[in-house]
């Protein structure tokens, strides 16, 4: 697998982010600077792969080519609908015992590695990658813990808008996220999130506004709860 994923990193021909890869507007007061640093690694725990796939938007859309690897089943739908350009995308979903080589070969080709690890992260792995990532100007966004990583974000709750009583339309999810790290990144913030709201974008849940999300607009399709 490693040895393919190698051969197709050269015919990607893929723009490379300058001094960081950048992330939508909504995101940035995430990360210490406000976008992510090739060679530095951010893991989201709390189930938060819309929030990983939110990550990746603004650097596909900008011309930097994004890799999935190991979330099988990976909504692509979903995906666009947070913003990411699939033709910007590489997926590789089940890379099973090798996920470590496939992530290697992955991170030397693209600008941004979206990584589910299938299993234990050992730490001498994790340091290889980070290397390879730095020297090939790439960032790394984990699912789940990660050694050493610069900065982690946690999805702490998460909300459905629409519902009445007992039935309505799934319209918004409202989440909040902590982030912490190390260094720059050690000051925990908190951030109330769309994610997304009833258009489909991802944005900041404004703390003054009344707590629902705003009507679905026409053409717009809604998830029917019963």
């Amino acid at each position: 697998m490693e040895a393919s994923l190698a051969a197709l990193a050269p015919q990607l021909q893929l723009s490379r982010p300058g001094p960081l890869v950048p992330v939508l507007p909504a995101l940035e007061s995430l990360l210490p600077e406000a976008g992510l640093r090739p060679g530095a690694v951010v893991s989201v725990s709390g189930g938060g792969t819309a929030l990983l796939l939110a990550l990746a938007a603004a650097a596909t859309t900008s011309g930097t080519w994004c890799a999935a690897l190991g979330f099988e089943g990976l909504g692509l739908l979903a995906a666009a609908e947070l913003g990411i350009d699939l033709a910007h995308l590489v997926v590789v979903e089940a890379p099973g015992e090798r996920w470590a080589q496939a992530a290697l070969a992955l991170a030397d080709g693209v600008g941004l590695l979206l990584l589910r690890p299938a299993g234990p992260v050992d730490a001498r792995v994790a340091e290889r990658l980070v290397t390879v990532a730095r020297r090939a100007s790439c960032a790394l966004v984990v699912d789940g813990p990660w050694p050493g990583a610069r900065v982690r974000l946690r999805v702490a709750s998460r909300s459905w808008e629409g519902l009445g009583q007992g039935r309505g339309r799934l319209r918004a999810r409202r989440v909040v996220v902590l982030a912490g790290g190390r260094g720059a990144a050690a000051r925990e913030r908190r951030l109330g999130l769309w994610l997304p709201d009833a258009h489909g974008a991802v944005r900041v849940a404004d703390p003054a506004a009344r707590d629902h999300a705003p009507a679905v607009p026409a053409g717009r399709s809604s998830l029917a709860v019963v």
